[in-house]
Parts: C-alpha cells; structure tokens; sequence
C-alpha cells in the first residue's frame, strides 16, 4: 500500500494547505471509524462517521441519504478507494467538500506520514506532531512488551494476512508470507504450510475461515478498524493484548 496520503479535488499540495472554511474547526466525513480515527489523530475535533460501527466488513455498507447529506456540509470528506460506495461520496460531495482518498495502513511509519499529511491539510499541524510524538512513545513500549512474550525468548514465525502485517511488525515476528486478500487458493494452502509458520495473523474484518486447517498453526485475529471510540491507539493496544496471549500460549 502507497506510504503517502492521497489527495483528491484540489490542485494544491498538501504542503501547501490550510485550514480555510470560516469556522474555528473544519468539519470532517469520515466513511468509518478507520478514517475518522486517523483524521482525530491529526487533531480534527469534528468528525462524522458514515459507516456504523457494528458494520463488521465496512465495503458492504449502503449509504443512506442522510449519509450524502452530511458528506454536502462537510469542510473534508475521507474515504477508501477499496469501499465499493466511493462514487458516491464523491457525487455527494460536489465542488464544496474536499476529498481526501486515504489508502488505509496501520504500519507505524505509513500512519505517522498519513496522519501528519492529514494535519496539513487540515492546519492543525501542531496537534498531529503531538500525537505522532505520542504514537512513537506507545507503539515501542507496547512493542517491547509484546516481544517480551516471545515463546523461549526466540523471535516468532508467521505467515499475515497482507493488512495484518503491521500487527507482525508490532510482535517482532518473521514474516514467512502473506495471503489475501482474496481466500488461499489449495496451492497457496501447500505452499504456506510448507514454511511451517508457529502463527497466523489473520484480518477480523476479512477472515474466510482457518487458513491452515490441516497444520498445527495458532491462528490470531487482528482488528484493524478503532471501535466507537475512534481512537487509532487503540488498535495497538488491542493488537498488543491479543499478541502477548497467543504467543504466551493463552
């Protein structure tokens, strides 16, 4: 996935942005929860949700009317180019809203450029300084501690689900391979139980079941999207926990 932030309907460079709507905060439209948390983190205080929450796969959602109407009012609106609705959040958004086309990433490095771009744009650049200085400081101390349940105090094995790779980068783990996001094909199958991974990293939000079934492979869910809180925090500090317990044997 591209390391930067995408912008759509304007000409200028996000270097070049600032916050000019009138008001003391610009209005943000987030498509879910993913976006929104990476638009709070760069310090946007007024933020919408478009994709519920309880949405477990947020690319089936159908936007509602009041849905496009908020996109209308909105000073920016985030979205995915993966989400089948895209469309029409970019009809409802009209000459007005400004588009921000996010590729979504939870890698450490892609989400302090992502979320400082987003600062940019926004002109709150200060508050996403802050919170990226905030992010470095949490993501080593949960790192450590996840590292620290290593099985024998040696460095795991896994194979990842393509945007659960973060979540091996978090553990320390081996990366032996990937899959997805489509389902393992029965050659991919024999080939990543060749590679005799300890761990599966799987997505929460696009599992299609056991990917190895037939082999002795502890397989971990990783959430990707906050929950309502919208915090991007959040996700590591649950990826942590459930780290630490796999790899600890719980």
């Amino acid at each position: 996935m591209a390391a930067s932030v995408l912008l759509g309907g304007c000409s200028s460079s996000a270097s070049e942005h600032t916050h000019d709507h009138g008001h003391a905060h610009p209005r943000v439209v987030a498509t879910t929860t993913w976006e929104a948390a990476f638009a709070k983190a760069a310090g946007a205080e007024e933020v919408k949700v478009i994709v519920p929450p309880s949405v477990h796969h947020a690319p089936d959602y159908d936007p509602k009317p009041s849905d496009l109407t908020a996109v209308a009012e909105a000073d920016f609106v985030l979205y995915a180019p993966f989400e089948p609705f895209a469309a029409k959040i970019e009809e409802a958004a009209g000459s007005k809203a400004e588009l921000i086309e996010v590729d979504l990433d939870n890698s450490a490095e892609k989400v302090k450029a992502q979320v400082q771009a987003l600062g940019q744009r926004f002109g709150t650049s200060a508050a996403a300084q802050a919170w990226t200085a905030t992010f470095s400081t949490e993501y080593e101390k949960l790192s450590g501690d996840v590292r620290s349940a290593w099985p024998g105090g040696t460095q795991p094995t896994a194979v990842a689900q393509v945007f659960s790779t973060w979540a091996a980068d978090l553990a320390g783990a081996r990366i032996l391979g990937t899959y997805g996001p489509e389902a393992v094909t029965p050659g991919q199958l024999v080939e990543l139980a060749a590679k005799k991974p300890q761990f599966v990293l799987d997505n929460a939000h696009m599992s299609t079941g056991t990917v190895l079934p037939d082999a002795d492979v502890k397989q971990v869910p990783i959430v990707n999207y906050p929950s309502q809180d919208e915090d991007l925090l959040s996700v590591y500090r649950d990826a942590a926990t459930t780290l630490k317990k796999a790899l600890s044997g719980a």
